[in-house]
């Protein structure tokens, strides 16, 4: 992966084997939306009417952070990037019929997204302004069920990091009085996931959320880069007016649980990053673009066998190449260990 010179600072062109990585983290993100967690997919687009006052409500405080698009032929009027999937996802839930039946109901989309960062905070694939973000959005009968989603989702969410290999910690925030009813669910998730973990309690509630967490992948230098996070949300469906019929024929509004699986390139930063603190460096073995390479030790003797065993080896879906140059072995082994070869 590299940076694009020809379009704006912080966006990145993939090379062959950047796209593989990227596109098997991109399979497992729909494998845990979709397989386990019975998601429904969805497309929303990436711009939208600043002049919207639901979108504007939600955004204005990001505002000096957003992609600003002005049409040719009206340049008075501005649109915005989407920066998260939410603006379309809640105009569609808004619109949706549902009842206390239909929930929870989880929503799964994977889409682009555009953050206008300052050209000086702009640091590789951990800071960028172009990215892919695999967000469920989940909507709950009421808090009850929104905690035990959120339980739900972070358990996937920790099978997702854990299949990365990496080095982590899990920080959560959470308002005083919600941390006092429920601080046995926070100690059941913190064993389950077994990383370090903290938690910051807030006298009172500050945000639209009671609970939220990050997943915080260490690089080479001890610093941190946030992946994935799941919020318990309370007050935006009053901003967008999503609501279902409950049981008594009653409109209620419902309970939001965000989350996201981490963007794509932040992935691939920290897997990366732990990659480096390895000798030699090495990928997990599900994401390296070569997994297995056969070194003929004779070309006249034994080329013809190996190019047969991996033939064989590709009939599983096994990622397989054979080293038929003219060089020595210890060089050759030297030269799998300089591309990451496990």
């Amino acid at each position: 992966v590299d940076y694009e010179p020809a379009s704006d600072k912080g966006h990145f062109r993939f090379y062959p084997k950047g796209a593989l990585i990227f596109n098997l983290l991109r399979q497992w993100a729909e494998e845990i939306a979709l397989g386990r967690l019975d998601a429904y997919p969805i497309e929303t687009p990436i711009i939208y009417d600043w002049d919207e006052p639901d979108i504007r409500s939600q955004a204005e405080s990001f505002h000096e952070n957003h992609y600003v698009v002005r049409l040719p032929d009206k340049p008075e009027k501005e649109f915005i990037l989407r920066f998260a999937g939410d603006f379309g996802l809640f105009r569609m839930m808004r619109d949706a019929q549902l009842t206390h039946k239909h929930l929870p109901v989880r929503l799964y989309e994977f889409a682009p997204s555009f953050r206008y960062e300052a050209s000086g905070s702009l640091s590789g694939l951990r800071r960028l302004r172009g990215f892919w973000m695999p967000d469920i959005h989940s909507f709950c009968l009421d808090l009850k069920q929104g905690l035990d989603e959120y339980k739900t989702l972070f358990y996937r969410y920790t099978d997702l990091a854990n299949g990365m290999r990496v080095n982590y910690a899990v920080a959560f925030r959470v308002v005083e009085e919600f941390y006092e009813a429920h601080k046995a669910e926070l100690v059941e998730m913190i064993k389950y996931n077994g990383a370090p973990a903290l938690i910051e309690i807030l006298s009172d509630m500050k945000h639209y959320w009671v609970l939220k967490h990050e997943v915080n992948t260490v690089d080479c230098n001890a610093g941190i880069c946030q992946t994935s996070t799941v919020q318990l949300d309370i007050k935006d469906v009053a901003l967008y007016g999503i609501t279902y019929v409950a049981a008594d024929g009653e409109q209620k509004g419902c309970t939001i649980v965000h989350s996201s699986i981490g963007s794509i390139e932040r992935w691939v930063f920290s897997i990366l990053e732990d990659a480096l603190k390895k000798d030699p460096p090495v990928l997990p073995l599900w994401l390296a673009p070569t997994q297995v390479r056969i070194i003929p030790i004779s070309e006249e003797k034994h080329l013809g066998y190996c190019l047969g065993v991996a033939e064989e080896l590709k009939k599983h879906r096994i990622r397989v190449d054979v080293d038929d140059r003219n060089e020595s072995m210890s060089w050759r082994i030297r030269g799998a260990e300089r591309e990451w070869v496990p």
